[in-house]
């Protein structure tokens, strides 16, 4: 029987490959007819040398740089808007395919399949590097602090390690992502403060300009805001039959800043164009981590026209908003002690931007003595004293 079978070493002397390299052939069950009926390796004596296997594995001569572009080429193509998950079987790269789990995971609020995919990118920086923004906020989401912080210390690594300039405006895009939802406008990098997205790939100015929206959030400049969302929909948007991240996510962002802006009918136009795209696919994420923002108008439109979604957006917020506050204590210093609930978040920031008593009592239907007998709590559990110190402490 045993004449028929070679050994580990003899295999590697007909191949002309090392015992090591034979040894992950057997691994990787890519001999047939091989056995192990104990400690070692059987192998058939004309089995043939496994094929190159190089076509599945990260091409080892790219450098890191080059490598990103080719990921970020692949993985910024929009998705069927009638199927967005069909596209995680348009294709065999394995390190597409998880980036999309990972995106249409966030967007559904499924934080911790998130971080599953980015587990599994141990071992690919360049996986790992496209994966980080999406991850960052899903860290945070759920309150994951040490986790978080092995995402941030991996993109600083990742800064310290490379003189490439595209790979880390990349980074510090992706760090971005932590600071601007803190609230700390002061920490993001002087080209996005700016402007000047000279050093990105192409394809991620999209993203830039997001970030960059939300910078001026950050700052109270609304117009600013709005004037970047609505520019990038007109050059980035996609078709009717296509759905990408960036869709959803500036509409949103319209319709922040016409809240803000107190442009009623804009932002409910907007706001109704962002549920109508994601809605239907149980995109929730995206209305959710920005409740207080839409000042009572999501709850509405939710109400009368996506009634199936109003406990779903509301428990997401209500689960993540502690660990977004949580998470804005430690990364700035604040001491932000309380958490509100959500109808007296929702009233702060109206009082915050000088609305009226009167229209906030019409918008929740209370009468005005509850309105102010609500507000003088929430000044109470913040420590603030008055409207000016609200602002400050909301803005």
């Amino acid at each position: 029987m045993y004449m028929d079978y070679i050994t580990v070493r003899q295999a590697a002397e007909k191949w002309n490959v090392t015992m090591r390299q034979v040894q992950l052939y057997l691994k990787d069950n890519r001999v047939a007819g091989a056995l192990r009926p104990g400690h070692d390796w059987l192998i058939p004596s004309d089995a043939v040398k496994p094929t190159s296997n190089r076509a599945k594995e990260k091409p080892r001569h790219k450098n890191l740089s080059s490598d990103l572009a080719e990921v970020i080429e692949a993985t910024i193509k929009p998705m069927p808007r009638n199927d967005p998950d069909a596209i995680l079987g348009s294709g065999t790269d394995e390190r597409i395919r998880l980036h999309y789990e990972s995106e249409l995971a966030y967007l559904r609020g499924d934080f911790e399949l998130v971080k599953q995919c980015y587990r599994k990118t141990d071992g690919d920086d360049v996986s790992r590097l496209r994966a980080c923004s999406v991850t960052i906020a899903a860290a945070i989401s759920t309150g994951d602090y040490p986790f978080y912080s092995e995402i941030e210390s991996f993109l600083k690594d990742i800064v310290k390690a490379t003189c490439d300039e595209g790979v880390i405006s990349f980074a510090e895009l992706c760090l971005s992502n932590a600071c601007l939802s803190a609230l700390a406008p002061n920490m993001a990098p002087d080209w996005l403060k700016n402007g000047d997205f000279a050093t990105l790939h192409s394809k991620l100015k999209p993203d830039a300009a997001y970030k960059r929206a939300k910078y001026f959030q950050s700052l109270g400049q609304f117009n600013s805001m709005l004037a970047i969302a609505e520019t990038a929909l007109v050059y980035s948007g996609s078709g009717k039959r296509e759905i990408t991240f960036h869709d959803i996510y500036f509409r949103v962002v319209c319709a922040i800043a016409c809240c803000f802006l107190e442009r009623k009918d804009q932002a409910k136009r907007w706001l109704s164009e962002s549920l109508e795209i994601a809605l239907p696919h149980g995109f929730i994420t995206p209305f959710a981590e920005s409740v207080p923002n839409f000042g009572g108008l999501l709850q509405n439109l939710l109400e009368r026209e996506y009634p199936a979604y109003v406990d779903a957006i509301t428990k997401q917020w209500e689960s993540t908003f502690p660990n977004w506050l949580d998470f804005h204590n430690r990364f700035t210093k604040d001491n932000i002690a309380l958490i509100l609930s959500l109808r007296d978040y929702q009233m702060a920031q109206l009082v915050a931007r000088r609305v009226p008593y009167k229209e906030i009592a019409e918008q929740f239907n209370i009468s005005l003595g509850r309105v102010k007998a609500i507000i003088h709590e929430i000044y109470g559990k913040l420590f603030v004293k008055n409207r000016n110190e609200l602002s400050q402490y909301i803005l």
